[in-house]
């Protein structure tokens, strides 16, 4: 059963001037998410800039986000280490948070064989229990998760359920839909080819365009879910450019500049993460303005 079909947002973390998490703002950005349509909210993920909270941050940002969703969407909490232990720890405080499913990234640096893959992932998954979508990011992560890896975890463990795939090779997700026979639930983890992976089978994505655009993301996901593909690939290719200028610089750079440029006072980002240059910030709002949307 999929913890959700449509458009997840990939939240960011809003801060205040000093850097400390704006609690207040979070709640508005929910909201806004909520109305726009958005089907799952995923609370500290990398978008969420979760590898620069402290675990005290990390799990209060998770609660905070599950008492003001109130079950109306489901929330995906990105819990996701290179340490296992310490993937296990967030897991189960998240569970307790209210937390509806998992976000698993691969363990980064270290890395881990694939046997060391099923070990990590099966550790979390057997004693938390809650539902879990592997995020495969090798571009970020140094290492993928192959096909028949994920297979092998699904026979064991019932709970691991999806995908979030960015390793941006069409041809490897088609191999991961085509082995699983409608087993693992696969979501795009790169906007600009959400109607591709849905063409062949994908049940959404986990965007970073829905912090900006949560509506017509939604519109676009769910024209496809909808056998609509033609109106889906429309909008694909309408927020091409954008999607590239999101992606000019390290995310969650652009995205929070081009919430600022709307006026939501997001805040700053942490460090090692640092202001978009000027150009590049130039060529987002640019872009931005071409498909309508307000700027200040």
């Amino acid at each position: 059963m999929s913890i959700f079909e449509g458009a997840g947002v990939a939240l960011i973390t809003p801060m205040n001037a000093d850097g400390s998490v704006n609690y207040d703002k979070l709640e508005e950005l929910l909201e806004m998410q909520i109305a726009g349509g958005t089907d799952a909210i995923i609370s500290c993920g990398t978008t969420g800039e979760a590898s620069t909270l402290s675990e005290e941050e990390h799990i209060e940002c998770i609660r905070f986000t599950c008492e003001k969703v109130k079950g109306r969407i489901p929330v995906v909490a990105g819990t996701g280490s290179n340490s296992t232990y310490t993937a296990l720890q967030l897991s189960k405080e998240a569970k307790d948070a209210g937390a509806d499913a998992l976000l698993l990234v691969t363990p980064y640096y270290n890395k881990a064989t694939q046997a060391g893959l099923v070990k990590h992932f099966g550790t979390i998954a057997g004693e938390v229990g809650l539902p879990v979508i592997l995020y495969n990011i090798p571009g970020r992560t140094g290492m993928k998760i192959e096909a028949e890896t994920i297979m092998e975890m699904r026979k064991e463990y019932s709970n691991i359920v999806g995908v979030k795939d960015a390793t941006g090779d069409m041809a490897e997700t088609v191999k991961v839909l085509s082995l699983s026979d409608g087993k693992i639930d696969v979501y795009s983890g790169n906007d600009d080819i959400t109607v591709p992976i849905m063409s062949v089978g994908g049940k959404g994505v986990i965007s970073v365009l829905s912090d900006i655009l949560p509506k017509e993301t939604h519109d676009m996901v769910k024209a496809c879910l909808d056998g609509d593909f033609k109106t889906g690939a429309a909008m694909q290719l309408k927020y091409y450019n954008l999607i590239q200028a999101l992606f000019g610089e390290v995310n969650p750079i652009p995205v929070k500049k081009a919430m600022n440029f709307m006026g939501l006072d997001v805040g700053p980002l942490r460090l090692p993460l640092t202001e978009m240059s000027d150009a590049k910030a130039a060529i987002l709002k640019e872009e931005m303005i071409k498909v309508g949307i307000s700027v200040k």
